[in-house]
């Protein structure tokens, strides 16, 4: 039995550990090359921002060079028909046509694209990003040398040799001792275990080989059940932090690179156009006001989830309430050429004023955002059953029906190019729904595409424990 316990964990082992490595190498790559990626791109959109088109683009270029922070790098220029215009370490009139390279297919298509290949001209393999300009009928591409993981496993292997060596000879000791020592016992520490918790007779087990590990089976699965449940729910309340913080440190890192970005632009003194610095100083203040907004999200999420946080209830008149938020408004709608309509009965519900503001504010907001020109937003506020309910209804583009199990996620996008555009974060939908279960209320969404979409909150104005 010993020697069969000792190879059968030895192969699980290293079972494991295989697997491990393969995931770790995997995931590892594909991080790298994601993040090699991302960073091309904002260097990329930099170096479009500050060209100049219509003047000597191979002079440029080579001050460019330096821009990037990178000996090895190479920027190309090419005209959307592939042609070559210029090129930091080749003679463009000799470069073929570069339409077939999968990276500029896809920046002529789809606006970026990037691979990973051979170059034959730097004589090794080279991670190419290409962006469609904003400025002009052409396509950047920078290409810099990519060796993926494959740097850091002189650094990695003898740590894991060593990891692998102590772990397989501490857990051979320790599975002898542990043998040796539990056998004998075993059966009387489970019969105590089943007299504390109770007949579990409903339970069925297969019958192992050796009657130990059939004891042990029984004896932990009783135990588990209720243990098992609880660290069930502690993984998924993880699971939930850990996304949490990871999209609130990507939603922050973008403004904060586009802010680093454009302050190095001008500290570096290659803008010398004052209508150029004052668009950068704009756009700086844009994403430090994103960035507020972002904040003043998450702040309101960790708010709504502390069950014992202190909130100020008072008498809020919602038809008020809503003539302000209509008011304030007006300016996106009018920008977005939809037009308001409000129905509300002269409702008053104890809340708290500022989280009755953010829900009508979100809802509103949304509908005007994800509308066409000349669209129509509804909201109708009724009372009914004892209940506030709110009803906000658009003929905008409506969301995709595998979408309307997600919107009420953090971070999550229905359409991200638009939502970043407009400002979104994507936290108001959470914050809706959150609010909602807060006062202990309901909400439900209908969306069609093309149609428009309706949503449906209702919240008791009679409310015990809040």
């Amino acid at each position: 039995m010993r020697k069969a316990i000792l190879e059968r964990f030895i192969l699980v082992l290293l079972a494991a550990l295989c697997i491990h490595s393969v995931i770790f190498y995997i995931a590892s790559s594909n991080m790298i090359l994601d993040t090699s990626s991302r960073d091309m791109r904002y260097t990329i959109k930099a170096i479009d921002s500050i060209l100049d088109y219509d003047g000597d683009l191979m002079s440029q270029m080579q001050h460019l060079e330096a821009f990037t922070d990178m000996d090895s790098s190479r920027i190309t220029l090419i005209r959307t028909d592939g042609t070559v215009i210029t090129d930091s370490d080749a003679d463009a009139e000799y470069l073929d046509n570069h339409l077939g390279r999968e990276e500029i297919r896809k920046a002529v298509e789809e606006g970026e694209g990037y691979a990973r290949r051979y170059s034959s001209t730097l004589k090794k393999t080279m991670l190419y990003v290409a962006c469609r300009s904003d400025h002009a009928d052409m396509v950047l591409r920078l290409a810099v040398p990519y060796s993926g993981i494959s740097e850091y496993l002189p650094m990695l292997f003898p740590a894991a040799l060593v990891s692998f060596l102590a772990a397989l000879i501490c857990s051979l000791v320790t599975t002898r001792r542990f043998v040796s020592s539990v056998t004998r016992p075993m059966r009387d520490i489970s019969g105590k275990m089943l007299q504390v918790k109770g007949d579990y007779t409903e339970l069925h087990f297969d019958r192992y080989q050796y009657p130990e590990i059939n004891v042990i089976a029984e004896t932990i699965t009783n135990m588990s059940q209720n243990v098992k449940e609880y660290l069930s729910q502690i993984e998924k309340e993880k699971q939930i932090r850990q996304e949490f913080f990871s999209n609130a440190s990507h939603e922050l890192k973008t403004p904060i690179t586009s802010i680093q970005g454009y302050a190095e632009l001008l500290e570096s003194g290659l803008i010398q156009d004052e209508s150029m610095k004052m668009d950068f100083a704009r756009r700086i203040k844009k994403e430090a006001v994103n960035m507020t907004g972002l904040i003043n999200d998450i702040l309101m999420i960790s708010k709504l989830e502390a069950k014992d946080a202190e909130v100020v209830m008072t008498d809020v008149r919602i038809s008020v309430l809503l003539e302000e938020i209509m008011d304030s408004l007006k300016p996106q709608a009018a920008s977005s050429q939809v037009f308001l309509h409000a129905d509300c009965q002269p409702l008053c519900i104890g809340a708290n004023v500022q989280q009755m503001k953010e829900l009508l504010t979100n809802l509103l907001s949304n509908a005007v955002k994800y509308n066409h020109p000349g669209g129509q937003v509804w909201i109708n506020i009724r009372e009914q059953g004892g209940s506030m309910v709110i009803r906000v209804r658009d003929n905008g583009m409506g969301i995709p029906e595998e979408s309307l199990d997600r919107i009420f996620e953090r971070f999550y996008r229905v359409d991200k190019g638009r939502s970043r555009k407009q400002g979104g974060t994507g936290l108001g939908l959470s914050i809706v729904k959150h609010i909602v279960n807060f006062y202990q209320g309901t909400i439900h969404v209908t969306s069609r595409l093309e149609q428009g979409t309706e949503f449906v909150v209702t919240i008791p104005m009679d409310r015990d424990g809040i």
